[in-house]
């Protein structure tokens, strides 16, 4: 972890950090088999890898605050670095293997084992590695779990949830039990007030909107016994336990928490499989997937590779109970740094639900925000513009975001306001 000190004064360039990259774990375990995967680590002792070289990052590296493709480990990154001309003494890159050689075969099964015992997966679940990003589920889950006549349910907390409950109108019949369209996608609501629909095959949630910063804390049940809870975990996912048990489907794109863009992960309860409607497109009907365990066709395979990196990194750094901390950690300093600044900085959503990933904020003086956004970038922070379509900034904090990139950014923002708040 990174110690920064600042003085908080219009020089900003008196601001010093020093980062320290934390140790990879030296012994990655891996496996030849084909046996079915279930909630245990796979172990190979005969082999074991070279940790990197420090980095020295602090200089040549920014702080990138971007919502996806996003920041990833530095020690991951030095990994791949290290293994990308000849993974493992086999002469290849991970970049050239036969995806059903034993060499990937390894690769693919270690980061489904390693991703289960993360999230403590139940062994009724299969674990899909898949592209077209999350965008694809949104056609994907009501072809695989309903008919074209049958009612769904979508609780709509912003632009992706929205953009999801369109595309399942193609479908089946879904309908928009709750939206935050009208006051701008800024709170959740409360689940006792939500009129469900009785017959509903599944419930869909967005569990963190990456463009509004609105996350949520808990989790809806479904009233109907029978029905489904599916969540789009791509902004969140592993950067917290989950209870995987209460969904029928979760499912992500790699690109914010854990790899590279490419890869798209979905964990769905077993007896799901093998009810796709007749018209389903062969890539995306689940069955075809799962029995041929993701490799039905030639997969995203270094973008598998990477993810099955951050999973170790994930498990050497103690769990998702660890990570969640330092998460929390990061997401307080700079929202107590908007909080306090008095109104000069503002975030819109509410208190309660605020993303720990995405971070929005606005000036109280808007036409500062490109010169806020242009001024951070000459200190190496990068991507802070927020999206598009709601303007102002967003500071994207995930899970590879070291404690100094956030207290350099609280840093800069006081020195911002204390420069331009007159």
């Amino acid at each position: 972890m990174a110690a920064i000190s600042a003085v908080v004064a219009p020089n900003f360039l008196l601001l010093k950090s020093t980062t320290q990259i934390a140790a990879f774990p030296t012994t990655l375990s891996r496996s030849f088999t084909d046996a079915t995967i279930v909630n245990k680590r796979i172990t190979c002792s005969s082999t074991t890898l070279q940790t990197p070289a420090a980095s020295t990052t602090s200089t040549d590296r920014v702080f990138n605050f971007a919502a996806g493709p996003a920041i990833l480990p530095e020690n991951v990154l030095l990994k791949a670095q290290s293994e990308l001309y000849n993974w493992h003494g086999s002469g290849m890159s991970v970049m050239e293997m036969s995806h059903r050689g034993k060499e990937f075969l390894s690769i693919i099964q270690k980061a489904e084992s390693d991703l289960r015992t993360l999230l403590n997966i139940p062994e009724n679940y299969s674990v899909l590695f898949l592209q077209g990003g999350a965008t694809t589920q949104f056609s994907a889950v009501p072809l695989n779990l309903c008919n074209p006549d049958d009612p769904v349910d979508y609780i709509v907390t912003g632009s992706w949830g929205d953009k999801a409950f369109k595309e399942a109108s193609k479908y089946c019949k879904p309908k928009t039990i709750w939206s935050g369209k009208s006051e701008k996608y800024v709170n959740i609501p409360s689940f006792g007030a939500l009129e469900q629909t009785p017959e509903a095959k599944y419930l869909h949630i967005c569990a963190n909107e990456t463009i509004h910063g609105v996350e949520f804390k808990d989790y809806p049940v479904p009233t109907n016994v029978n029905s489904l809870l599916v969540a789009d975990m791509s902004s969140n996912f592993c950067s917290k336990p989950v209870d995987v048990s209460k969904f029928g489907v979760i499912y992500a794109g790699a690109q914010k928490n854990v790899g590279p863009s490419g890869v798209t992960i979905v964990i769905l309860r077993s007896d799901l499989i093998g009810n796709a409607q007749p018209n389903t497109p062969i890539m995306l009907d689940y069955k075809i997937h799962a029995e041929n365990n993701s490799l039905y066709n030639t997969p995203p395979c270094f973008g598998i590779y990477m993810c099955g990196l951050v999973f170790e990194d994930l498990i050497a750094q103690g769990g998702l109970n660890e990570v969640e901390k330092k998460n929390v950690k990061k997401a307080q300093i700079l929202y107590d740094t908007i909080d306090g600044s008095k109104g000069f900085f503002r975030c819109p959503v509410e208190k309660s639900v605020r993303s720990l990933m995405n971070v929005p904020f606005t000036l109280a003086k808007p036409e500062l925000e490109a010169e806020f956004v242009k001024e951070a970038a000459k200190e190496k922070m990068t991507q802070l513009k927020g999206h598009r379509s709601v303007g102002g900034m967003r500071a994207s904090i995930y899970n590879a975001m070291p404690l100094a990139g956030v207290e350099t950014l609280v840093a800069f923002m006081k020195d911002f306001q204390a420069r331009h708040d007159i």
